[in-house]
């Protein structure tokens, strides 16, 4: 009797450690050490070299990590706005989607590490090294990188809207689809041969005389390949949490809705499908930091619920009553909207690419910093909604209603238009303004 009471209690334990390690991400401990000295956190990883460094979605704006060493840890969406990071050691990091707006990266060593999508808008690098580095869609507006090492690095897609790179080495950059390249200050950088240009074409010393840049031809070299992106194994210690999770929650059908949701997501699609008619009413719900990924809250009404940072990839939201609802930070790939009603919802920073939005009602939802890449929004309400510095980039936007919507910022590359869109003007859409987004533009009728 008192071995099985153990065992349940383990299981419940293991439970408890599967949902906080996926909701939040990061390894609280490993965070913990972090924030509370950067010699002693030096010194720990000087003596356990091979340990994992899991910072994912971490919290470390506005802290002082100078001289810090983050080598090979993933840092993936974490946020570093406002940080000191000067000298610090991040080679062959993961800092994809990272958000490092306004940090000081002087001396900073991101040699190789993969900074694909992510926000340096803002930020001091000056004599910082991207050597091989992966920076592919990165925004580095009015980044300051006076004498950093660009070197063989991938700067396609990038905005570079007013950024300085005064002195910098472009020896090998591949800069293909470089935005805004032409309101760069390029004074005395050095491009080679094996630069590739925004155009695609390769720099010679013509086009570097005319940005008051230096061109040294060297031995023709092949394109560099990029690695994927560092990623945390997944331990025994995981794996036994997760398969705990499920032998604890089987049979818990008789649990409130909420419990159930929080605690087994199976049982709860289970129940879902045999009850399709059953309606499911949970305002105000304290969902934030939970795993539902997958989970079926079709026509759900959740108006004022909060799921801060919660994971919800793959779920089906459609036609839900999700108003005032809190997405902050949440995970929500692929998540089926269709229909939804968000008016007034927080999707800061939330993560939706791929989702399914069409003929959602997104009107005075805050969207800041959202990542919308492949979203499908068309035919949805997005008026008086903001979209600052958001990402659309491939999005389908046919038949949907802008007016009156912020729009700095936001990234349309690829996204598709149509005669049938609002623009924020109130005015449709039209060829020419689809172009001056970098955007593709059908001519479709009511």
């Amino acid at each position: 009797m008192k071995h099985k009471q153990r065992l349940k209690a383990a299981l419940f334990l293991g439970m408890l450690f599967s949902m906080q390690n996926t909701a939040l991400g990061y390894d609280q401990e490993t965070y913990d050490k972090l924030k509370k000295s950067v010699s002693e956190w030096n010194a720990m990883r000087l003596a356990k070299q091979e340990q994992e460094i899991d910072l994912t979605k971490a919290p470390l704006e506005d802290l002082n990590l100078t001289g810090a060493n983050l080598s090979k840890s993933v840092l993936e969406r974490a946020e570093l706005s406002g940080s000191r990071l000067d000298r610090a050691d991040m080679k062959a990091s993961n800092l994809m989607m990272a958000l490092i707006k306004k940090a000081d990266m002087n001396n900073t060593d991101l040699s190789r590490a993969c900074l694909v999508k992510a926000n340096l808008k803002g930020s001091f690098m000056k004599n910082a090294m991207f050597r091989e580095a992966n920076l592919q869609g990165a925004n580095l507006r009015w980044a300051m990188m006076e004498n950093a090492d660009f070197s063989q690095a991938n700067l396609a897609n990038t905005t570079l809207f007013e950024a300085n790179l005064e002195q910098a080495n472009l020896k090998g950059t591949n800069l293909k689809g470089a935005l805004f390249i032409e309101l760069a200050n390029l004074n005395g950088a050095l491009l080679s041969n094996n630069t590739i240009l925004p155009t695609g074409q390769k720099a010679t010393s013509l086009w570097s005389a005319l940005h008051n840049a230096r061109f040294v031809s060297e031995a023709e070299a092949p394109p560099l390949t990029y690695p994927l992106p560092l990623q945390i194994r997944q331990t025994d210690q995981t794996k036994t949490a997760v398969n705990s999770n499920a032998s604890a929650t089987a049979g818990s059908g008789s649990q409130k809705q909420h419990e159930m949701i929080r605690e087994d997501v199976a049982s709860w699609n289970l129940m879902r499908s045999k009850n399709p008619e059953q309606s499911v009413m949970m305002k105000e719900e304290k969902l934030e930091h939970s795993s539902l990924a997958g989970i079926n809250l079709h026509q759900a009404v959740l108006s004022g619920s909060n799921f801060e940072n919660a994971s919800l990839d793959n779920a089906d939201m459609s036609g839900a009553d999700l108003g005032n609802v809190n997405f902050h930070k949440a995970d929500m790939k692929r998540t089926r909207l269709k229909g939804a009603n968000l008016q007034h919802a927080n999707l800061d920073r939330a993560f939706l690419k791929g989702a399914d939005l069409s003929q959602s009602n997104l009107s005075h939802a805050t969207l800041y910093g959202a990542m919308l890449a492949e979203a499908n929004l068309s035919g949805a309400n997005l008026e008086e909604a903001s979209l600052f510095d958001a990402d659309l980039e491939g999005a389908n936007l046919e038949g949907a209603n802008l007016k009156g919507a912020n729009i700095m910022d936001t990234n349309f590359n690829n996204a598709t238009f149509s005669s049938l869109t609002i623009l924020p003007s109130g005015q449709p859409a039209t060829s020419s303004w689809a172009i001056q987004k970098r955007a593709l533009f059908v001519n479709k009728k009511q």
